[in-house]
């Protein structure tokens, strides 16, 4: 679960860019909510991998 939240993280990362710099400027708010959710995302699975241990 973290692999695929830090693989969200980026695209949110990639989709922030391109939405604050003007290249598409109706997707900025888009890109904000995603940034948004993807970094709740990325520090949910952080804390439970903290608090899960290893898995096999």
């Amino acid at each position: 679960m973290l692999h695929w939240a830090l693989i969200f993280l980026g695209v949110a990362l990639i989709a922030g860019i391109f939405g604050f710099g003007g290249i598409a400027s109706a997707s900025a708010g888009i890109a904000q909510v995603l940034f948004v959710i993807f970094l709740v995302l990325f520090v949910v699975a952080m804390v439970a991998r903290a608090l899960g241990g290893r898995t096999p």
